[in-house]
């Protein structure tokens, strides 16, 4: 039998022709599936199969066996990743930009409110305590101005030589008003007419109780008018009562100029001065200026006063002398520090 003969080997491939001036494979890159690397043809001599090489052979590529790089970020994954898989096989539509834009609005409307949460609580804390306290002074006022406090009694406190009984009928007009309504004005008309009261204050007692607290005024002695009658007078001269007879406990004043003169006022300071059980034992008292009093006790004893200053004093003097000297004949307290007894 013949022996075959060997087979002969293939033509060598034809080169394609080529621009004047161009590398060969310049710029060729292939892509290894699988791995996202690409391979470069560095030269003529790479891409060309070795002599007795198949040429259908592909050569070994090399391969970076390193881990791919991770990205740092969530937004560095996004823009790294391809289009195609970012924004699906179509393009964009007006439906989709609109979900977008939905969508951060509904976000954006979200963080607005998370950050604004603290505000919002103490504006509506604020709101409500506002319209708590409208409530309560609104309801109040409404009270106080209706008839739930109207006057329903009146009530008389200070009074001695003054009846209450005569005081709480000149205001029983002011019954049935609401305590917030009390006209002061007529209260004032009303309690003139009584020359006893000095001072006097107004207290609503809610619901239903009006006070009137009174302070009298302190007679100090009489005056002899020019008929012979008397009248009872306080330190201020105001007339008290007048009657034909001299009224018993209350010193005869006896002053140059009338009540509206200044020796009567320093007679007047002198005489309230005094406790009312010692004025009460004061028959008479004189002066013809400010500053030369003197008082005439029931007993016949004499007081040299002098001015009225220092008259708290001097009553504390006066009185420490009648207890060590009680039957003396004068005592002299013009200088209360140095008391004389006569």
């Amino acid at each position: 039998m013949r022996r075959p003969s060997a087979i002969p080997s293939p033509a060598p491939p034809v080169e394609p022709e080529r621009p004047a001036g161009a590398r060969p494979f310049d710029g060729a890159r292939r892509r290894v599936a699988g791995f996202g690397i690409d391979a470069s043809a560095g030269s003529e001599a790479d891409a060309l199969p070795a002599a007795g090489e198949d040429a259908n052979t592909t050569a070994p590529i090399p391969l970076d066996r390193g881990a791919p790089p991770v990205p740092s970020s969530t937004r560095e994954r996004a823009e790294e990743q391809d289009p195609a898989e970012t924004q699906g096989d179509g393009p964009l539509t007006a439906r989709d930009l609109w979900q977008a834009t939905r969508a951060r609005r509904r976000a954006l409307r979200t963080e607005i409110r998370r950050f604004t949460q603290r505000s919002r609580r103490r504006r509506i804390g604020w709101i409500v305590g506002a319209a708590l306290a409208l409530l309560v002074v609104g309801g109040s006022v409404g009270a106080a101005y209706s008839p739930l406090f109207a006057v329903e009694t009146v009530t008389v406190e200070g009074t001695s030589a003054l009846k209450a009984v005569d005081v709480q009928k000149a205001l029983s007009g002011q019954v049935g008003r609401p305590l917030a309504l009390v006209d002061s004005s007529a209260v004032k008309a009303a309690l003139v007419a009584f020359p006893l009261i000095e001072t006097y204050r107004l207290e609503a007692h809610p619901p239903h109780d009006l006070v009137v607290r009174i302070v009298e005024r302190t007679p100090v002695g009489v005056l002899q008018s020019g008929d012979g009658r008397f009248t009872v007078v306080d330190a201020a001269g105001v007339v008290l009562s007048t009657t034909d007879a001299r009224p018993a406990g209350y010193a005869l004043i006896d002053v140059a100029g009338g009540t509206g003169s200044k020796a009567f006022a320093a007679v007047g300071t002198a005489l309230r001065s005094l406790p009312a059980e010692l004025r009460g034992q004061v028959d008479g008292a004189t002066a013809s200026t400010p500053d030369d009093i003197v008082l005439k006790l029931s007993g016949g004893a004499q007081v040299v006063w002098g001015s009225a200053e220092q008259s708290a004093l001097k009553t504390r003097s006066l009185q420490a002398l009648m207890k060590v000297n009680p039957s003396a004949a004068s005592y002299d307290v013009s200088s209360p520090g140095v008391g004389i007894v006569g």
